[in-house]
């Protein structure tokens, strides 16, 4: 597991249990609490018996004995599980409920097996003794639910429980027992009061795109943990987890210096630059060059030795790249060299926090500076089932300008005249808006840029002549003599108005680079 996967919050405390799971540590803060009974809830497919596993797993590596005790399972499809991730499980013990009934048949008691049929007390004491026998440090118990069966009784079962954690009390051990909520009638709060504590396990299908996973933890006695929901996914290998990013944990950067773009007007308009450690939106109708110009300080950056990541969600890398290239930017050197990374995100097939997690990785461990999301509208739509996505982006943008990175998003609004709008407002996130806009002069369509607000410092309150061609990006002088840019019609205010004089800021000609 990578150092930016273990995370800063862990520790090596030996009353600590690692679990073995990338992220979970993390969000524990080191592990279990050795020595305590642990409940792991959550559907069938939620991922509770891979996790088991790992935990077994991680203790073994670390030479501690682990028994794995499968109520609802046998060995074979165990095995099964474990053969999926390519484990091998010679190392954890395991005692299945048929051999119990078996040790049961031996001494005379009933040969068919039937929870109502069963003398729970009987099973409960052969499973303890072999307990003891092999003197584990770590167990599982999978699922509950076949407890609750035998039990027959809310009473009687509460009572098996407590008789669990009452025997393992002054061992030396670590328990999980597993609960899959299948007998949702007898469910109640029971196990989780008794439990010291509480992970729960959550999967959900969209409408469209592969299953998403979350892991909460609910409670954990006498140790503080990081709260809410956390994705994760089952690969091959086990589950990986990534935790929410945890601003405060992280080393505040102060405001950094300007990043100049190299076009003197348009660093003038934003007054210098954009700042490092703060991010910009780019916004404006399809079509204004809001993906160029966000390439454009992508190059710049990797040309000065930083090194840059983009997430594209609109469009295919090919096309990037030529479009780049046809404007005198050529990325390939960059990409080839590693200074710039460009990876195209298939949102049917990541969540956002693992995404989150990416740039979280990308930053921590390849010192990325400059971080380009191109589009909001892609990241937004892409997902339109998951919850909270703004606030996520939040997180995200946080922990970037506490780490010192610039952070460049798209957002592409409707229509390509007079009145904007867009499906989503996260203007209020970023701290440079710089808005790009159509509009008509001499019978051509033209391009005007501006900066509606800069948390980082002052900026140019103008609007500014804005073109793209085979010599690059053009930013012109500012548009004086007109009003209305902003709805695309301007009106033309300067004496002499219909004379034929050309108005001051507008270039009939195509402009070159600046």
């Amino acid at each position: 597991m990578t150092k930016s996967a273990r995370g800063a919050g862990e520790t090596t405390d030996n009353k600590l249990c690692r679990t073995g799971v990338p992220g979970l540590d993390n969000i524990l803060r080191g592990g279990l609490p050795r020595n305590r009974l642990y409940l792991v809830e959550g559907d069938p497919g939620a991922g509770k018996t891979t996790l088991a596993l790992q935990f077994l797993l991680e203790g073994a590596r670390q030479g501690e004995r682990g028994l794995y005790v499968p109520l609802s399972e046998n060995k074979e499809e165990l095995r099964g599980v474990a053969e999926s991730h390519g484990w091998a499980l010679d190392s954890i013990d395991i005692i299945e409920l048929s051999a119990i009934e078996h040790q049961l048949q031996a001494e005379g008691e009933n040969t068919f097996f039937h929870p109502s049929e069963v003398e729970l007390n009987r099973i409960t004491q052969i499973l303890l003794a072999e307990i003891d026998r092999l003197k584990p440090a770590r167990i599982v118990f999978d699922s509950l639910s076949e407890l609750r069966l035998m039990s027959e009784t809310a009473l009687r079962y509460r009572r098996q429980v407590l008789r669990l954690k009452q025997f393992f009390t002054g061992k030396q051990c670590t328990v999980l027992v597993l609960d899959d909520r299948s007998s949702r009638e007898l469910r109640d709060l029971q196990v989780q009061s008794l439990a010291h504590g509480v992970i729960s396990m959550e999967h959900s299908s969209p409408d469209y795109g592969v299953t998403r996973r979350y892991l909460n933890i609910v409670k954990i006695r006498g140790r503080k943990y990081r709260e809410g929901f956390h994705d994760f996914v089952i690969q091959k290998g086990g589950i990986v987890i990534f935790p929410r990013p945890e601003v405060s944990a992280e080393p505040r950067s102060e405001r950094g210096d300007a990043f100049t773009s190299g076009i003197p007007s348009l660093d003038a308009l934003l007054g210098g630059g954009l700042h490092r450690g703060t991010s910009s939106i780019f916004m404006g109708p399809p079509g204004t060059g809001k993906s160029t110009l966000a390439i454009k300080h992508a190059a710049l950056a990797a040309a000065r030795g930083e090194r840059v990541n983009v997430y594209l969600f609109d469009e295919t890398l090919g096309t990037l790249l030529g479009r780049a290239q046809a404007l005198g930017m050529d990325l390939r050197p960059c990409l080839d060299s590693g200074t710039i990374r460009i990876e195209v995100v298939d949102p049917a097939e990541i969540s956002p926090g693992e995404l989150t997690f990416r740039i979280r990785q990308a930053v921590e461990n390849e010192d990325v500076r400059m971080v380009v999301i191109d589009s909001l509208n892609g990241y937004m739509n892409a997902m339109p089932e998951e919850r909270y996505l703004n606030l996520q982006l939040h997180e995200l943008l946080a922990y970037l300008n506490h780490r010192g990175v610039l952070t460049i998003m798209i957002l592409a609004q409707q229509g390509l005249v007079n009145v904007m709008q867009s499906d989503i407002e996260l203007t209020y996130l970023a701290d440079t808006v710089v808005l790009l806009r159509f509009f008509e002069a001499y019978g051509a369509v033209r391009q005007a840029i501006s900066v509606i607000k800069k948390r980082s410092g002052n900026h140019e309150r103008t609007l500014r002549e804005f073109s793209i061609n085979e010599k690059g990006i053009h930013v012109g002088e500012s548009l004086r003599n007109f009003r209305g840019v902003l709805n695309g019609v301007p009106e033309y205010l300067a004496n002499g108005a219909g004379s034929g004089a050309q108005p001051s800021g507008v270039s009939k000609a195509p402009s070159g680079h600046d």
